[in-house]
């Protein structure tokens, strides 16, 4: 089997031969004896594609997870939301530096997902062929704010944290200065004034294909709770 990933599948700026390239790796994989195909998409791949924010740095999950679905191998599309370890490159700096996180937008909310779930549902996908032909959207098991998050990670790290708001384009300024290209941050506080278009949020796939509930914000704080170290 093989496990597809669109950073690994060059940042060329035209999507479109991504996509030729995707498909032109699938073809030598198929006649080499590869019999499945595993590829990592995103929750929000369906999604306006100026609320994909990814795609600006070379992911480009819908002509990957196309391409994948026409090599002719049969094929598994994971579709991963909120990564829990977006948490170190939103806060990890400002936690580190003192007590107060400051973000745009403190109403939205994601069902963090530990990235050892994303792993072993890829696993389970690569090693089992009950999800041939499946999409399963992958989310952590409860819906969460920033401000949620960050008091969970302040228990982890021993260290009381208060969530601050700040409007719009303050935030937009602030990650300008920490080098962020223009279009990501615009495309990334879209997205999340947004809280990802998922109605509802959570989905029971992650539980249904581990046969166990999801791991836990707190689970992944307590575990990663030297990345926020002062």
């Amino acid at each position: 089997a093989v496990f597809v990933h669109p950073r690994a599948m060059g940042q060329n700026p035209d999507p479109s031969l991504v996509r030729q390239s995707t498909g032109e790796l699938l073809r030598l994989a198929r006649d080499a004896g590869v019999s499945k195909a595993v590829v990592m998409s995103a929750l929000n791949v369906d999604h306006p594609l100026d609320q994909q924010p990814s795609r600006l740095r070379g992911e480009y999950n819908k002509e990957v997870e196309a391409a994948t679905e026409e090599s002719g191998l049969p094929w598994t599309a994971i579709r991963p939301g909120w990564f829990a370890t977006n948490a170190i490159s939103s806060w990890g700096a400002q936690i580190r530096h003192g007590d107060v996180v400051r973000s745009a937008y403190g109403d939205a909310a994601w069902a963090p997902l530990h990235e050892r779930d994303i792993a072993a549902v890829a696993a389970h996908a690569l090693l089992h062929d009950d999800l041939i032909g499946r999409k399963p959207v992958l989310t952590g098991p409860e819906v969460m704010t920033q401000g949620e998050m960050i008091d969970v990670i302040g228990k982890a790290i021993g260290r009381p944290l208060r969530f601050e708001e700040v409007p719009h384009e303050a935030a937009r300024e602030a990650m300008a200065r920490g080098g962020l290209p223009v279009p990501l941050i615009d495309a990334f506080l879209t997205l999340q004034a947004a809280s990802y278009l998922q109605a509802g949020l959570i989905s029971d796939a992650t539980e249904n294909i581990l046969g166990r509930p999801g791991l836990t914000f707190s689970q992944w704080a307590t575990e990663r709770a030297a990345a926020f170290a002062a």
